[in-house]
């Protein structure tokens, strides 16, 4: 019995046309991962940034600020959803506050060895997401 390759041919090709996108959202999605999030914190001080900096390869050139935030994926992700609201284009900005840590460069050389100073809190925090999930941190701010 002889089966024509018709259909499965159709089903590579519908394949290359959905799973690029997706796998392009997931791509996005791990590096602001990478970038941003941190569930169990050391230390929350100039090393902890420092060293988590340089773990996450963010130093080479030295970033100039960047926030990491102490939370699960899922509420982080929830921020896309019920617990966050609209906020400025598609931005959405968490409707509780997110303990962070934000790491700003101290100066000078822009090379490695890259210094920095940890300031440490609890705020809302704005991001952008694509399909439900986070894709880029905006910013955090202590709000009432």
């Amino acid at each position: 019995m002889a089966m024509s390759l018709g259909p499965l041919v159709l089903v590579f090709m519908l394949g290359l046309v959905v799973i690029p996108p997706t796998l392009a959202q997931n791509e996005r999605y791990q590096n602001f991962l990478t970038e941003h999030y941190d569930a169990n914190p050391g230390g929350r001080d100039n090393r902890y940034c420092e060293r988590t900096m340089r773990q996450r390869e963010l130093t080479s050139p030295c970033k100039n600020t960047n926030t990491f935030i102490h939370d699960t994926k899922n509420n982080i992700k929830a921020i896309c959803g019920e617990k966050g609201s609209d906020y400025r284009g598609n931005l959405r900005i968490s409707n509780n506050h997110f303990q962070v840590t934000t790491c700003q460069h101290k100066g000078g050389s822009p090379r490695p060895p890259c210094k920095y100073r940890a300031s440490k809190g609890y705020r809302y925090i704005v991001i952008a997401c694509e399909n439900g999930w986070p894709v880029h941190f905006e910013e955090s701010y202590i709000g009432p």
